[in-house]
């Protein structure tokens, strides 16, 4: 016997579609590359911008940074109310490259606010791009890393 879908049924199969992705992450935290955007979010939602320049391909720290605190719970839950994330990658193998439009970027931002080149280098911005506080990688929890970034305000 052949098994016909009304539209009701196929709708509740969306939503559960959509609630377990939600669930599993895919829509966590999103990461601007452009200060400009960054800077007009953060005027919007009254907050400061995180702005992290990374090797994300080749620096151990900055990979740990990524896994110990930025893939938190506790790290998406804060930067959902109180930041704007924007990155600054600086990928080396071939595979990984960005556009380059989005290097170029990157180099104007590391000349602005990274100019010795530190991997991991954390930046705390005010909306209008001001800077904070700088810090890197620390091996701590996600609460003590997220007290370090409110320090900054």
């Amino acid at each position: 016997m052949k098994r016909i879908f009304c539209d009701h049924s196929r709708s509740r199969f969306y939503l559960v579609f959509l609630l377990i992705l939600a669930g599993s992450g895919l829509f966590g935290q999103t990461w601007l590359t452009d200060l400009g955007k960054a800077e007009q979010e953060a005027t919007l939602r009254n907050c400061h911008i995180i702005l992290v320049f990374q090797g994300s391909d080749w620096c151990a720290p900055c990979i740990k940074l990524n896994q110990e605190i930025w893939q938190s719970e506790e790290f998406k839950a804060y930067a959902s109310e109180h930041a704007v994330l924007l990155k600054a990658d600086f990928p080396r193998k071939a595979k990984n490259q960005l556009p380059p439009d989005q290097l170029k970027k990157n180099e104007r931002l590391a000349e602005k606010y990274n100019k010795q080149g530190f991997f991991p280098l954390v930046v705390v911005l005010d909306n209008e791009g001001n800077v904070l506080g700088t810090t890197g990688y620390k091996k701590t929890t996600p609460e003590a890393y997220i007290a370090t970034l409110k320090a900054f305000k």
